[in-house]
C-alpha cells in the first residue's frame, strides 16, 4: 500500500509542472506553441524568480505566457518577442541575462563573493597557526625556578 502511495506521489510530482500552463493559453497551431514553450522556458517569473514562465502558476506568469503567445501570433520572431517582454521587464525578465555593463554584478559577484571567502579562511588559519605557534614555544624554565617547582612538587608529594 505504500508502495502505491510512493509512486502516485511521484508521478504527480513528474507532471505538476506541466500543470502551469494552462489549456486555454495552448495556440492552435503546434509550431508556434512549441516556440512559445521554448521561449517561456527562457524567461523567468518574476514573482517566483526561480522558475520559467511556462513552469509558474503565478497570475503574472501567466499573463507573461500570454502576451508571449499573442506576440508570436502577430508575426513577431522569436527575438521580437522575447524582445518586447525584455524592454518591458528589463534583463531581470531573461533566466540567463547577458552579460554587459548593467549586469556586471550579476555575473562577477559570485566569484567575488568566493575570493572574499577565500581569503578571510586564508587570513583565519595563519593567525590561528601563528598563535598555536607561539602559546608552543614557551621559554624555559631558569634553575631557579625549577628547584622553586621540584620543591613544591615535593611539599605536594609529602602532604
Amino acid at each position: 500500500m505504500k508502495w502505491l502511495f510512493a509512486v502516485g506521489f511521484l508521478v504527480l510530482l513528474a507532471v505538476a509542472p506541466a500543470g502551469a500552463v494552462q489549456p486555454d493559453e495552448f495556440l492552435k497551431d503546434p509550431a508556434l506553441e512549441s516556440r512559445a514553450r521554448e521561449l517561456g522556458k527562457d524567461l523567468r517569473c518574476l514573482v517566483c524568480q526561480n522558475q520559467s514562465i511556462d513552469d509558474s502558476d503565478a497570475d503574472l506568469a501567466r499573463d507573461l505566457r500570454v502576451l508571449l503567445r499573442q506576440r508570436l501570433v502577430a508575426g513577431d520572431s522569436d527575438s521580437q518577442a522575447k524582445q518586447f517582454i525584455v524592454d518591458r521587464y528589463g534583463d531581470y525578465v531573461l533566466l540567463n541575462p547577458p552579460f554587459k555593463a548593467g549586469t556586471v554584478a550579476l555575473w562577477a559577484g559570485p566569484g567575488i563573493f568566493l575570493l572574499l571567502a577565500l581569503l578571510a579562511a586564508t587570513v583565519y588559519l595563519r593567525r590561528r597557526a601563528a598563535a598555536a605557534k607561539g602559546s608552543e614555544a614557551a621559554t624555559p624554565l631558569s634553575d631557579s625556578e625549577q628547584q622553586r617547582l621540584a620543591a613544591l612538587l615535593k611539599d605536594d608529594k609529602t602532604s
